[in-house]
Order: structure tokens, then sequence, then C-alpha cells
């Protein structure tokens, strides 16, 4: 299934003239997945380690956001991690999540994003790094970000 999908979308992800990642022939359902969880894959990479909790987090939420299998999953985050590899900036990522994205939307990935940082119960300093980037790039204020994390921490603890 997965040589199938990347035989589908690999010859249409060619830079475009601005160096950007082009998403031609590509369903704007799917330009979304692939953002969104590139995005995660980002913030869990943050600190070079990669953790199986870390990708079982991304899972459950990439799963209950966009209604996917375990194997369509799968599928996305490779489908992902090349589009990372082919990327210039998260900008490119941030854009399309913020086309499509509600405010509301976009608050719940960034509650999701501090969710995956803390899944270790700690907070590395990239991984924070990252979420401030992709907050900003998404349009969120600061207090938006704070308050995120604070209802996040307050999660953890109730758990």
């Amino acid at each position: 299934m997965l040589k199938f999908l990347k035989k589908i979308i690999t010859p249409y992800d060619t830079p475009d003239p601005s160096g950007r990642i082009s998403f031609n022939k590509v369903s704007d359902e799917k330009k979304l997945q692939i953002a969104t969880c590139a995005l995660f894959l980002e913030v869990a990479n943050a600190d070079d380690e990669f953790s199986v909790e870390e990708r079982e987090k991304i899972i459950i939420i990439m799963k209950k956001t966009f209604n996917l299998t375990d194997e369509a999953v799968e599928d996305l985050i490779d489908l992902s991690k090349t589009h990372m590899e082919k990327s210039i900036s998260i900008y490119e990522f941030t854009d399309i999540v913020n086309q499509n994205f509600s405010r509301d939307q976009k608050m719940e990935v960034l509650k999701n994003l501090w969710r995956l940082s803390y899944i270790d119960d700690f907070l590395h300093k990239y991984e924070d790094y990252f979420i401030r980037k992709i907050s900003g790039n998404l349009h969120l204020t600061h207090a938006d970000l704070i308050s995120a994390k604070m209802e996040v921490k307050e999660e953890i603890q109730k758990n």
C-alpha cells in the first residue's frame, strides 16, 4: 500500500520555481493531513529522539483529527517524512494549515503539540522552540500559546 501511495504522490512532489514543495495532484485533504503530521513530526524530532510513545501519540492524534485508520496514519507519517526532507522550512506546512483550519482547529493543533512534547514528562528546549515558532506561523497570539500550554499541563496533572 505504501509503495502504491508513494508512486502516486512522488512524481508530483517536485519543487516549484520558488524552491517550495509542490503538492500538485494531491487532494486538499491529503495536503492538510501531510502538513499537520509534518508539524507533529517536527516537534517529535526536535530533541533528536523519536520515541515509540511519540509515534503512538501522533497516530492517536492523526486518527482523531482526520478519522483515519492505523494503516493510513502509518502511510501518512512516511509521506510527511518525505515532504519534510524536501521542504525548506515549516512555513510550507503551517501555510497549508492556515488556509484550511479555523482558529479553534489551530488551537487544537497547538494543544496537541504541547501534549506530544510532554509525552516523556520533560519539555526539551528545542521542542519548546518549535512549538513557539509553529504557533507564531499559525497566527496565534502569545496568550494563545501560554493558554494552550497551561491547559495541557493541567490535563497532565489530573492524570
